[in-house]
Parts: C-alpha cells; structure tokens; sequence
C-alpha cells in the first residue's frame, strides 16, 4: 500500500546503494521500490503501474539511464525522473536534462547525497503536481472558452434569423402598402435589415465570432441586394473584387451597411428608366493595415455636390457610419459615372 508521500520507483542494481536510498526516502514517508535494470522498469511503467516519481541510476547492466529517459520520454503520464550520477559525469547529467530528466543528483560518499536526493524527489513530486494543476486549469479554461464559442455561435444564428424575419415581415408590409415612397422606403429598410442579418450568418459559421471574412460577406451580401432590386424592375448587375481579409464584427456591419446604401443608390438613381449597366464594388488592402472601398457605376454621374435624390436618409446612415470606421466617404469628379470611396483602418 503506497503511503501518504508518494510512491518511487528506484532503478539501480547497486543493491547496497539502494537499501540506503530506501531507508532514507522511507523516513520522509515514501515508499520505495527498487529494481535492477531499465528493461524491468519499461515493464511496470507498460503495465501501467503508477509511481510518484522515478530514482534512475546513469549506469545500469544494459545500457545507461539516457536510453530509459528516451524510451520513456512520449509516455503518458510518465511521472518525474531524479537522475543519479557520478561526480565526474557533469555532462551526462546535463544530457539527462535534455533527455527529460526532471532534476540531478551528483553521487558522493557521504550522507549529502542522501539529503539532496531526497529533497530533489521532494522537489520533483511537487512541481509534478503544480504542472498537473495548471494543465488541468487551462484544459478547464479552454472547455470554458469552447462553450462561450458555442453559445456565440448559437446567439448569431438565432439573432440572424431573428433579423431574417423582420425583414420577411417588412416586405409583407411594403407589399401592402400603395404609397410607392412608403412602399421604397419599406423596402430599403428590408436591404438594411438584411445586411445586419448577414453578418451574423457569417458569424454563425465562422471560426471565430469576432471577425468576418469580408469577401465572403459582400458576395452574400451584393447577391441578396442584386436579387431584391432586380425583383422591383432594375436591370442593372454589381460585380464585386474583394481580397480575403479578416474584418472585425462591427467594423464589417458599418462596412456591410454602407456598401448596401451605396449600391442600392446605384441601381436607383445612376441608371433611370432601368436601363442596364455595371456597378464594381472594390475592397483592396492599401498597406498591413488599412483598406480602401471603392463602389463605381457607369451611369448619370454624381459628385457628392447638389441635390440628393430620395428622403436623403441613405446619405445620413453613410456618412454616420463612415464616422464609425473613422473616415470619410469621398466622391471622385470630372469623371463619368459616380465613384465612391472610402479608406478606413482594420
């Protein structure tokens, strides 16, 4: 039966040495085990046989205690080995280290070497232990951070399509609605609403619910909006070329609600009576960290300067989020078509 101390296993076939060894760690309240030769110590570690720690001789019948560290260095569990060597093989201990030995002890004549062997078990059992201990605190922290990843993505789904149903429901109204400035205004509302949702299906099935794959997001998102507008009779196409980047959640909503806005005035207003044309949303990384938006038709022109055309909302939501992101929507002139852009820091 082991005692309160622990349970060593010494492996040394100098039998003189090893009743002494026994003595001296019994008093401390260890019960010690001692055999002969490295293959018999391989044998009680494969048939799972527990100790609290290992004595190992460097000199044994069949080969050296540097061949049992090494056979037993991937083992589980493999509790910690004091290394015992003789006073002129300073680099065989130093090799012990590096082989996997938990501490050293030089062999001498006198009773020292019995007093630093027993410490450095002392010393060897505890720091096992207190490895054990942080080992299962950060085993417990990541199933904790593993959990709160599964609740988030759970959240994202459920607030995705939570949002999926507002926006189902606010098409039903615009349908019934006769006013045609209310009924675009209800469904601009939709595209908003839709934007936001998709964000958090990203989130949903990301790896990590604090960024957003950015090209993957506007490819959903440009389709959905191409889809809806086309649906209320405009013929226009957007093309997106998007590098893939890593964009933080609210930093791809602000950036998600903006290309909406942007494109969705596109489709509107830069080509009348639906004529057909191209809308090219851009997403390029300037340097490390910084990217630049860029969102382009063919179509009537528009600077930024004069008149807005619609309820002028649109331009309030763009610019306050572009405050967001820290910059500034700009728009290019002299040239035909409507260029806007927009630089902001990851």
């Amino acid at each position: 039966m082991a005692s309160a101390h622990g349970r060593i296993l010494h492996i040394d076939d100098d039998q003189a040495l090893a009743i002494l060894v026994g003595r001296v760690l019994g008093r401390r309240g260890y019960d010690v085990e001692n055999i002969a030769s490295s293959e018999a110590g391989l044998e009680r570690l494969a048939r799972g046989e527990i100790f609290d720690a290992i004595v190992l001789d460097h000199f044994l019948p069949t080969g050296t205690g540097l061949d049992f560290l090494t056979a037993t260095r991937a083992l589980p569990g493999r509790p910690p080995i004091v290394y015992v060597t003789g006073a002129n093989d300073v680099a065989v201990a130093v090799a012990s280290l590096k082989a996997g030995a938990s501490d050293y002890v030089i062999k001498t004549v006198g009773e020292e070497f019995f007093e630093l062997l027993a410490t450095a078990v002392d010393q060897a059992i505890e720091t096992a232990r207190l490895q054990r201990e942080r080992d299962r605190a950060e085993q417990e922290v990541r199933e904790a951070r593993d959990r709160a990843e599964i609740l988030l993505h759970e959240v994202n789904h459920r607030v995705a399509n939570s949002l999926s149903l507002v926006a189902a429901l606010v098409t039903m109204q615009a349908k019934a609605v006769d006013d045609p400035a209310a009924r675009s205004a209800l469904e601009e509302t939709h595209s908003r609403i839709s934007a936001i949702a998709g964000v958090h299906r990203c989130l949903y099935t990301s790896d990590d619910v604090r960024s957003v794959e950015i090209s993957d997001y506007l490819t959903s998102l440009l389709r959905d909006l191409e889809m809806t507008l086309m649906k209320e009779g405009h013929t226009a196409t957007a093309r997106l070329q998007a590098e893939r980047v890593e964009v933080g959640t609210d930093k791809a909503v602000s950036l998600g609600m903006i290309v909406t806005e942007l494109v969705t005035n596109a489709f509107k207003y830069a080509y009348p009576n639906n004529q057909g044309g191209e809308i090219r949303v851009s997403l390029q990384k300037i340097d490390a960290d910084r990217m630049k938006l860029t969102v382009q038709d063919d179509g009537v022109g528009w600077n930024g300067l004069g008149p807005i055309q619609g309820t002028g909302i649109g331009t309030r939501i763009i610019n306050a989020l572009a405050k967001n992101l820290g910059s500034a929507v700009t728009y290019a002139s002299g040239g035909p078509g409507c260029e806007a852009t927009l630089e902001f820091t990851l």
